[in-house]
């Protein structure tokens, strides 16, 4: 006994002698690899290429909300044009960008750990499991998903604020919830509510001389908003477009989501079981804090730290079930894992609990990376065999190393290759002005179509119905972008993509042929004078 406990003790002072450098090595190296690995295994054209077409756009001096209607965030156009800019136009840049943002939760998140204490071994495991769980579900930049690790962080940094009380903890709190809201309005909307409320009950309980600290938070949001507005003003991007389309409109469609949210068993409880499991230990440590009367000023703060947990959790759940997509937020569990595993060595120290944790760690790791990594549950795949998919430099050398397959032709992606490269041919020897829409978006880099939709993606949330206030708006907005280019052409790609530009009257002005099984081009000419 006294052998094993000696051995248990060299073993934790050797992971602790480990200089932090290595660990963010490796940590940056494994977060990188499963990113990159599963970035260049299969698409999903809607979800996929819509950041590489945004990227490619700002690249060349077009701009959200005034060249382009968008209800998504600008942040993630803005980082891949610089990627773009920086690496060239290809697929490496892009996946590039999802990689670092990876990397950057894994980093943050195994140095939140070491700084409350947790065990360098256990921090470098718990961080490890976000990083396989995160980004590597898509691969690609995605809105919700840069939205949601944003917001974690800054969740972070705020738990560090609360605990540590620095100047840097709150100021970085602030900017990261800034990002996140300009990749997605939320969860970071409505976290922004609820920091506001934890900020002033620490801000009352401090001592006078440390009341000042927390005036960092709201110092770091306006340098962060300030940095945008002048990335704006030097755009020359209009305020009020931009009111318009990523603050007003989507809050008519917010509410119909709002109100037609499924509430049941299933929705609530079964699919987030794990998530929920995460935080049971937490849930022991709250109440047999509250059991002591948290006598300490130290366990107040715990206590505040804890509530804040568990509200952050329910905002995630919330919003997980208004995107309506398939569930992103399934990384949240090891870092709930660590938070437990912390908080219940410092006031619940039972075996079996550290037992729990360690094997909810594993089977969620596993069933996870499994259905959402190897499988790609997230981007539609269903029993798809992997080994049928082409390298993409058939398309263009920019996505050499892809293997394209996609989840409509997963059985035959030579045949959709074939036909994407049909159209590419035909779209290149038209001279004539033109714009694609289509939800192979790659298709405006690979013509090198100068013009560009005035759209940043057609579907029926991103365009504003008939029955919409700001439909007219919209309506507009795309008409004189038509004109402004002397738009002649508009080929598309996809079932009734037509459809989201009927109002242009096109019974009577417009020419609509197809092309090839899949492509068709409307002469648009006498609907615009």
């Amino acid at each position: 006994m006294r052998q094993k406990k000696l051995t248990q003790n060299f073993s934790k002072i050797k992971f602790n002698n480990i200089d932090n450098k290595i660990f963010y090595c490796l940590i940056t190296l494994i977060s990188f690899s499963f990113t990159f690995y599963y970035g260049y295994l299969g698409v999903s054209p809607l979800d996929s290429f819509l950041i590489f077409d945004a990227g490619h756009k700002v690249l060349n001096g077009i701009h959200p909300f005034k060249d382009y209607w968008s209800i998504s965030g600008p942040l993630l156009d803005y980082i891949q044009s610089i990627l773009f800019f920086i690496f060239k136009t290809n697929w490496f840049s892009y996946v590039l960008h999802a990689a670092l943002i990876n990397s950057l939760l894994a980093i943050i998140v195994f140095y939140f750990f070491i700084i409350i204490e947790l065990q360098k071994i256990n921090s470098f495991i718990y961080s490890l499991s976000v990083s396989i769980l995160a980004y590597p579900a898509v691969g690609t930049p995605f809105m919700d998903h840069h939205a949601v690790i944003f917001s974690l962080i800054s969740v972070i940094y705020l738990t560090l604020g609360l605990l540590k009380d620095r100047k840097i903890y709150w100021f970085l709190s602030a900017t990261f919830l800034i990002l996140s809201f300009f990749s997605k309005q939320i969860p970071s909307a409505y976290l922004g509510i609820i920091f506001i409320f934890f900020i002033l009950i620490h801000y009352f309980k401090k001592k006078k001389g440390l009341k000042k600290n927390t005036n960092y938070f709201f110092i770091g949001g306006l340098f962060s908003l300030t940095v945008i507005l002048i990335i704006f003003f030097v755009n020359s991007i209009p305020l009020d477009n931009f009111l318009v389309q990523y603050i007003l409109y989507p809050m008519t469609i917010g509410g119909d989501r709002i109100t037609g949210l499924n509430i049941d068993l299933n929705n609530i409880i079964f699919q987030f079981k794990f998530i929920y499991f995460s935080l049971l230990p937490l849930i022991i440590v709250f109440f047999v804090i509250f059991k002591k009367n948290f006598r300490k000023e130290s366990e107040k703060t715990d206590l505040l730290v804890l509530i804040l947990f568990f509200l952050t959790f329910v905002i995630y759940i919330y919003v997980q079930l208004l995107t309506k997509n398939q569930i992103l937020i399934f990384f949240l569990i090891p870092f709930y894992l660590g938070v437990s595993h912390f908080y219940t060595r410092k006031y619940y120290r039972k075996n079996f609990v550290e037992i729990f944790i360690f094997l909810i760690l594993i089977i969620t790791t596993f069933k996870y990376h499994y259905n959402y990594n190897q499988n790609k549950k997230f981007m539609d795949f269903v029993n798809t065999d992997f080994k049928l998919a082409i390298n993409a430099k058939v398309i263009d050398k920019k996505f050499i190393g892809l293997k394209w397959i996609t989840p409509k032709y997963s059985k035959n992606p030579k045949n959709e290759i074939k036909l994407i490269n049909a159209s590419k041919e035909i779209i290149l020897k038209d001279n004539k002005n033109k714009i694609i829409i289509s939800n192979y978006q790659i298709l405006s880099v690979v013509t090198k179509t100068k013009n560009y939709a005035p759209n940043k993606w057609f579907d029926p949330r991103s365009v504003p119905q008939k029955d919409n206030k700001y439909f007219k708006t919209y309506k507009n907005f795309f008409i004189e972008s038509l004109k402004e280019q002397k738009i002649q052409n508009i080929y598309t790609i996809g079932k009734n993509k037509v459809n989201y530009f009927k109002f242009l009257n096109i019974d009577n002005c417009m020419n609509y042929n197809k092309v090839n099984e899949i492509l068709f081009v409307a002469n648009i000419e006498k609907c615009l004078k």
